[in-house]
């Protein structure tokens, strides 16, 4: 496979730095127009968003209880590249570690004074437990269902088919020898395309939250000026990263982030409200699983308020799914040798359990201080939502070096996800090689970059939600094709299995009888 860029590369770039260039000289316009594209898609596309991920969830759950669930990423009998718990580390990192730092206590919070759909009073104890229960929602099984759905469809061609890590292959069962042409191609850009925007977009929330922790602690001022600075800053050390092997690069950078978020959590577990915790632990679990079906497909046609799912469900899953090409080919890239089964409980499992653990621990200590403690954690989100987590600390100790902690944990997550994205970008734009050159990794290091720099410049918070809603649109109606795919290849390798141990079968019969005679 030759390690060099192709048409995919070069038209995508063109088409990212139109963009780029589009936001820099017309910041306004390009504000304008993806407002009314976002108006446009959530009005007549809203339940496609809603009926998809749910189907993603679904699937991948159906398929990893099936007879299908045996099926191994690989040669029958190969053993798992990378060790269990470094593996789990790894798509944690890459998959939620930026937002879930970001929105662990902001999400809470936030619905907490403004409470989803108006089901509650706003700073009650019934607003409080609607907030954990949307919040472990919009954090839970449908959001790695996406990843779930990409990951999987991708290694089952490289590993199992031998076949490049391309988005593209994944539909090589149903579109034939086209997906080496014009049809491929497309496919590809797409990916490219939605990849970089999910990428730039948890990029920018997490510049936004180290802005908003350096503020906190050491008094930098909070705004743009600032953010392009750290921005700068990072893609600086995140780029040095991209140029060593990903061993050696994402692997342990995403081992320090693991122990460190796990030290930060249990610091907080702890020093917090510990009984607090645990019940609202209890009780949120409780709730989500009682309530899952009807949050999954909630629209309000009678009440005219979408605005409401639009801003957080819908955006949700459609960060996830403008996100899902780069982490569910990264996942893909480092699942060589586990079966589909394991794949699919430990990329949908283990996550939620700790994104389950993050939230109540953290965003229960938010709600604990503002019922029963000092409160203003609620007034601060509003002012800005990005200082939530560090008001928390600061009610919690007046140690800054928790606080510095926190914050290098916040680096760390972004430097892993955009470390990634380098290897997982130069596969898609260097005819899937596992190992893309060091060029094409920094040129894609350096665009989402851009992207995030534009997105901030023109609109902040409210342009990378924006952006994300819109790019995924079309990748979703992708992914309901590539799932499609998938269960026709995994059919195929069912039936083509039993025909052979038929054969066998009916080989060891005739011996049998001819010994017999």
């Amino acid at each position: 496979m030759e390690n060099r860029p192709g048409w995919v590369f070069y038209i995508s770039l063109l088409l990212l730095t139109a963009f780029v260039g589009l936001g820099v000289m017309l910041p306004a316009s390009l504000e304008a127009w993806t407002q009314q594209a976002l108006i446009f898609t959530t009005e007549h596309f809203g339940w496609l968003y809603l009926f998809a991920t749910t189907g993603f969830l679904v699937f991948c759950l159906s398929v990893a209880l099936s007879n299908y669930g045996s099926i191994r990423l690989g040669a029958d009998g190969e053993t798992p590249e990378f060790a269990y718990p470094t593996w789990l580390g790894m798509i944690f990192s890459a998959g939620m570690g930026v937002g879930l730092v970001f929105w662990g206590v902001a999400e809470p919070m936030s619905h907490y004074v403004a409470p989803p759909l108006g089901l509650a009073e706003a700073r009650t104890p019934e607003a409080a437990g609607l907030a954990m229960r949307y919040s472990l929602f919009h954090w839970g099984f449908h959001q790695w269902g996406n990843f779930a759905v990409v990951g999987l469809a991708i290694a089952y061609v490289r590993f199992r088919q031998e076949r490049p890590g391309l988005i593209s292959e994944t539909f090589r069962i149903t579109l034939g020898d086209r997906v080496d042409g014009g049809i491929g191609h497309a496919i590809n850009i797409l990916a490219v395309v939605s990849t970089v925007f999910g990428v730039a977009t948890t990029l920018g929330l997490g510049i936004i939250q180290i802005n908003s922790g350096l503020t906190t602690v050491a008094g930098l001022p909070f705004g743009l000026q600032p953010q392009m600075a750290i921005l700068a800053g990072v893609a600086i050390v995140f780029l040095l990263c991209a140029l060593t092997p990903l061993e050696k690069g994402v692997r342990y950078v995403s081992d320090l982030n693991m122990w460190l978020a796990a030290i930060l959590l249990l610091f907080v577990f702890f020093v917090g409200p510990t009984d607090f915790i645990t019940s609202v632990m209890t009780t949120a679990v409780g709730d989500y699983f009682d309530n899952v079906i009807g949050m999954s497909l909630l629209m309000t046609p009678y009440s005219g308020t979408e605005d409401w799912v639009e801003r957080w469900t819908i955006f949700y899953w459609a960060w996830g799914v403008s996100w899902a090409p780069f982490v569910g080919s990264f996942i893909a890239r480092i699942s060589r040798g586990r079966t589909i089964r394991e794949f699919v409980l430990g990329v949908m499992g283990v996550p939620v359990l700790l994104s389950t653990i993050w939230i109540t621990t953290f965003g229960g200590t938010a709600l604990h201080i503002e019922l029963f403690g000092a409160g203003g954690i609620g007034d601060a989100v509003v002012q800005e939502v990005s200082s939530a987590l560090f008001v928390t600390l600061e009610h919690l100790t007046s140690a800054e070096s928790l606080g510095w902690l926190m914050l290098l944990l916040i680096v760390l997550f972004v430097i892993t996800s955009a470390n990634s994205a380098t290897f997982v970008l130069g596969m898609f734009t260097s005819r899937g090689v596992l190992n893309p050159s060091r060029l094409i990794r920094v040129i894609w290091g350096v665009v989402p970059v851009f992207v995030a720099g534009v997105l901030l410049f023109s609109g902040g918070l409210s342009a990378l939600q924006t952006l994300s809603i819109v790019a995924a649109f079309p990748f979703i109606v992708l992914m309901l094709f590539m799932a499609g795919a998938l269960l026709r290849s995994l059919r195929n390798e069912k039936r083509q299995i039993e025909l052979h141990e038929a054969i066998m079968r009916e080989r060891i019969e005739r011996l049998l009888d001819q010994q017999d005679l």
